[in-house]
This record gives C-alpha cells, structure tokens and sequence, in this order.
C-alpha cells in the first residue's frame, strides 16, 4: 500500500511532486492452539485460534505457529504422580497430528517442549542440543533445541521447534546455549539441589496461575516465531509455490 502526499499550489514556489511512502503490511499468520488471553490476541497480523475456534479444523490459507497441547506428549502424560496411569500417551484429540499437518502444509513453526514423545510417534528427526537448526530429511522440514529462558521466560523451558517452507540458511540464527540452572537459594536450601532441579522454579510459584506461566510464551519469542511463519510464506511466494495438494 502506498500513501500520497496531497500537491501544493504552484503559488510562488516550484510544484511539490507526490511523495510515495510504502507502508507496510504484515503477513497474516494463524496461532493455532492458543489461550483466548494468551499473547497472539491482538497482535498485529495474527488469527488466533482458541480452543474454541478449534484449530484441528484450520484449512489454510494463511503460515501458521502451532502451539498443540503438550500434557499427553510429555513426561507425566500419564497423569500426575499421586494418580499414575489416568491417561493414554499422545491422546490429545489428534491435536498435534493436525498441528504438524498445517504447518507441513501451509509452511511455518511447531513448538513443543524438548524430549517431546510425539517426535517418536510421528517419525521426527530429535533435535540435538547446541547444533542449531537441524534437516529432516525423511519429513521435509528442519528442526532445533532452544531455551525460552533467553527470550523472557521465567524458567529455561527447553523446547522442540518444528520449521517447514525454509532451507537451513533461510533460518534465522537463534541463541543455541543451554542456560545456566534458576533456582533459588532457597530452594536448594530447603529441597537439595536435585529435588529442586526437579521442581523448578516455575512449579514453585503459588497459587493458581502456575500452570499459565509456566505455558506462557514470552513476546520475543512468539515474535520470533512470527517471523519465522512470515518468512516461510514469503519464500515460498518467491519461489512460486503453493501449498502441496491433499
């Protein structure tokens, strides 16, 4: 889009030439699987796709950042420790199945937490930790290990990202370190260093906002996936593709 400077009269002075100024517009990228009150609500060129919304019906056509839901996928996916065994490993509704067909699909970003167990059931190339973006050949898309503690969040909160629509050097260069332990002294005071280790920091916080923060995606992060889905698109515009038939 561009604006354009309204013409002067030509009353003593040279004529006044339209000045074009591009303004720029952003990409729409959809979040899918994320909190009615979560950090995509309202951001700027972002559709955001609540549990409501149902983003396992997402057709397109726009790049996509999927946050699938992670409890069923991680290290108590059975269920807690005081009532093991509650739930089936990966039954999330068919939620991270979707998630990674769209972003396959459409192009984009997958986060999940490190050591995920829908890496194995899918057939996902495991990231290593420290080797930045990694291809995976056999689905088509590059992968990586990246701490959230660098990008604002309360813990390390090591996650898995899942890219599709980008070569390794499109990529954007992320902080690959792993970050140093977050807890308190107290903590190790009052815990020992392992059992706090095993808490977190997060875990400790009260009251009934935990669970939120600890899933919370801090703003430059989402940014940075943001751009990410943006760049696939672009790309994939660029080298004058579509989307791959169903």
């Amino acid at each position: 889009m561009l604006e354009e400077t309204p013409l002067a009269d030509a009353v003593g002075s040279p004529l006044q030439r339209p000045v074009m100024r591009p303004v720029e517009c952003l990409r729409t990228v959809a979040a899918l699987y994320v909190e009615p009150k979560g950090c995509y609500v309202g951001a700027p060129g972002v559709d955001p796709w609540d549990e409501a919304r149902d983003a396992r019906t997402y057709a397109g056509p726009h790049p996509v950042v999927a946050h699938p839901p992670c409890q069923r996928w991680g290290r108590f996916w059975h269920g807690s420790t005081r009532k093991p065994h509650q739930y089936k490993l990966g039954d999330d509704g068919g939620c991270f199945e979707k998630a990674l067909h769209a972003v396959l699909r459409w192009g984009g970003v997958l986060e999940h937490p490190a050591h995920s167990k829908a890496w194995d059931a899918f057939g996902l190339l495991k990231p290593t930790a420290g080797q930045g973006w990694q291809t995976d050949w056999a689905n088509g898309c590059a992968v990586c290990y990246v701490e959230q503690g660098h990008y604002g969040h309360a813990s390390r909160k090591p996650t898995w990202l899942l890219a599709a629509g980008l070569n390794l050097a499109e990529l954007p260069q992320l902080n690959w370190t792993k970050g140093e332990q977050r807890l308190p002294a107290w903590m190790i005071e009052r815990y020992g260093y392992e059992k706090a280790r095993r808490i977190g920091v997060v875990a400790m916080v009260g009251g009934k906002n935990k669970t939120a923060i600890r899933n919370a995606t801090p703003d430059p992060f989402r940014d940075l996936l943001l751009s990410i889905a943006r760049q696939a698109h672009n790309v994939r515009a660029k080298r004058g593709q579509t989307a791959p038939k169903e």
